[in-house]
């Protein structure tokens, strides 16, 4: 319910309100109050994603953020305020040199045209700067991650989210670690819900059966794929 990770069963792992939550999320309070992906990243939905990223094949935005739109719109029901700033997860300014674009704004713009909600959101590329480039989190245990990412993002224009309901959105949610960071920095600058909204997310593996072996010693295995 709260950051979109995959779960054994739903009825396993539920907090006090009867909603279900991965363990980090019953552990610890996010600094976003949800963050919701169209699909998981993987097969068709990967490759287009690598189109417009590495191959610069900009169309794929189009397809890209008529998904994101979807999932903009699946949110509005949770909102408070009259309108929300939309706030794309900033590249660092010599990987944006390199690639030409932020990916995340492209999808972004084109969302914000087909949203149901066009009217009450508010496209925002200038509030949030990546101050620094980090490296590959890849590898890197979650408190190292939240490590390599401290100090990497930062607000310029603290008046224009004071008090606003922000929706974060970028390409793909891998760990939930710079979405988390993000979030964490703009609600310390003032705003006051931060809602996560990418076209895909890297899920954990999932457990598909419990079965047991007919072996002489039996014994349970585990199959599980992602």
């Amino acid at each position: 319910m709260i950051c979109g990770e995959r779960l054994i069963s739903p009825h396993a792992f539920r907090d006090d309100l009867g909603e279900p939550r991965c363990g980090l999320c019953r552990r610890l309070e996010q600094p976003f109050a949800k963050a919701v992906a169209y699909g998981s990243y993987e097969g068709g939905l990967r490759d287009l994603i690598h189109m417009l990223k590495y191959h610069s094949v900009r169309p794929a935005a189009n397809v890209l953020g008529r998904m994101l739109a979807e999932v903009i719109d699946g949110l509005a029901p949770s909102w408070n305020n009259a309108s929300l700033l939309v706030v794309p997860v900033p590249l660092f300014s010599a990987k944006l040199r390199q690639r030409g674009f932020n990916q995340a704004e492209l999808i972004a713009r084109v969302a914000l045209k087909l949203s149901s909600y066009r009217e009450r959101l508010a496209l925002s590329v200038d509030v949030l700067d990546r101050a620094r480039d980090t490296q590959s989190q890849t590898g890197l245990t979650p408190h190292q991650r939240r490590a390599n990412l401290r100090g990497a993002f930062r607000v310029m224009d603290r008046a224009a989210i004071l008090g606003r309901e922000i929706i974060l959105v970028d390409d793909v949610l891998t760990t939930g670690a710079t979405a988390s960071e993000c979030a964490r920095v703009l609600r310390r600058a003032g705003a006051t819900r931060i809602w996560v909204a990418t076209v895909a997310r890297t899920l954990k593996a999932e457990v598909q059966a419990i079965h047991f072996e007919p072996e002489e010693n039996t014994t349970m295995t585990m199959a599980a794929h992602g």
